[in-house]
């Protein structure tokens, strides 16, 4: 029979959800924040229903978005921000500690404001009568993204013309798959249909970036994605500036999600890299196309590797005259052996979700005195770091950035040594 219960949620579940004891027994509800203390309907097979909500945790807000419980994305709006960004930096600072540090630094921490992501990746669909653009709903079909307060305004202004555009296109026969990149330039498009584009089609998305300033439409099949994307409307140069470099990514191109978490996350691995001269190698993998690379090229020599090969082209078009040597290299199927590392000073890592356990296998292996791991999964943190531990390194700093907002994705900055000097200065 079902069971009425009142209880209190206690912690974070790893996916956001609020977790309560039953019997002492874990369950997890979407929304819940911890402090909040409910009424609660248990069933035979343990799923829990909320039937009302007694005293609401401090930390609890109301959601600002009227989406939230039905767009995939913003998870976690009925928790404060603050209370997340520390929710946050606890799980980074508890990554490390299951790795085996038992010593860490202060951790600095810092969060991006609302209404400033400038990646989005969405999709779209066919319905009667209309055309939806947006995310997934948990599990389901697609959310219209008619507000947002994550997304910087000059690309949620975007959506409603972006509608009009698609739903006239005879590629788009059911759904598809839109990227766009907030670059120097402007905006960037990457489409993904599962039919060819007509050349009516093609006639429709020139107009539309000429109406609309956008210098880049690309294209690409969702059935065969392996071959690539095609340029199918360009109105001008498209650029990503670092400083007083111009470099031109690939359509569909890595960007940190906001300006002011590129900002903060490089440099958090300035500030992390040791005393350079500028002849001194840094090795980086994963470049990407340089968010990393160019800032770091004003401290020492980078040598860059990067798996993505127009990636990599980019970054090596357009560092000429700078410190960056470039390497086409797919660090996974073929990492960098702890040999080739004999000459690096310092190593620096910014791998996909899922780590670079692998290739941290031969970093530890190497001896290299010092190591800048960027993180976007403490779980791969953790992993990785592990093996360092291992090997006789230790947490020199760590930042925490949170450019998701209202979500359970963070990321970290974190940088390793051996250097007794470099240690006796850690702020603990």
């Amino acid at each position: 029979m079902p069971s009425i219960v009142e209880a209190e949620i206690r912690a974070f579940g790893a996916n956001g959800d609020g977790l309560v004891l039953i019997d002492d027994k874990p369950a997890y509800i979407p929304h819940a924040v911890p402090g909040d203390r409910m009424r609660l309907r248990v069933g035979d097979d343990r799923h829990v229903e909320v039937l009302d909500l007694l005293s609401p945790s401090p930390e609890r807000v109301s959601p600002v978005c009227a989406l939230f419980g039905q767009c995939g994305g913003c998870s976690m709006q009925t928790t404060a921000l603050p209370a997340l960004l520390d929710w946050k930096t606890a799980l980074v600072r508890h990554a490390l500690e299951r790795a085996g540090f038992r010593t860490l630094p202060r951790v600095t921490s810092v969060q991006v404001p609302p209404e400033t992501r400038r990646r989005i990746d969405l999709a779209f669909q066919r319905q009667p009568g209309r055309l939806v653009l947006g995310l997934h709903r948990r599990h389901g079909d697609v959310v219209d993204m008619t507000e947002c307060h994550v997304v910087h305004p000059a690309l949620l202004a975007l959506l409603d013309p972006l509608r009009h555009v698609l739903s006239s296109l005879g590629a788009v026969t059911g759904g598809g798959d839109l990227q766009i990149n907030l670059y120097s330039s402007g905006p960037d498009i990457l489409l993904s249909t599962d039919s060819a584009l007509a050349p009516t089609d093609r006639v429709k998305l020139a107009a539309f970036g000429r109406d609309h300033r956008i210098p880049r439409i690309s294209w690409k099949s969702r059935r065969r994605p392996e071959q690539g994307f095609e340029i199918v409307a360009q109105q001008g140069p498209v650029f990503h500036a670092f400083g007083a470099v111009k470099l031109c990514p690939p359509p569909g191109g890595f960007l940190q999600a906001t300006e002011q978490s590129e900002s903060a996350i490089a440099q958090a691995v300035l500030d992390a890299l040791p005393s350079l001269n500028r002849r001194d190698p840094i090795v980086e993998l994963f470049a990407g196309f340089g968010t990393l690379t160019v800032p770091m090229a004003q401290k020492g020599r980078v040598l860059a590797y990067e798996g993505h090969f127009e990636a990599i082209s980019a970054l090596k078009s357009g560092a000429i005259g700078q410190r960056i040597e470039t390497t086409h290299r797919d660090l996974t199927r073929q990492p960098l052996i702890a040999k080739e590392f004999a000459k690096a000073r310092v190593v620096v890592l910014d791998p996909p979700h899922a780590g670079a356990l692998i290739q941290m296998d031969h970093i530890a292996r190497s001896g290299v005195e010092d190591i800048v791991y960027v993180s976007c999964n403490p779980q791969a943190l953790q992993k990785d770091s592990a093996l360092l531990q291992k090997a006789g390194y230790e947490v020199l700093s760590v930042s925490v950035i949170d450019q998701f907002l209202w979500s359970t994705e963070v990321e970290a900055v974190v940088s390793f040594t051996k250097s007794k000097k470099r240690l006796s200065r850690r702020q603990t």
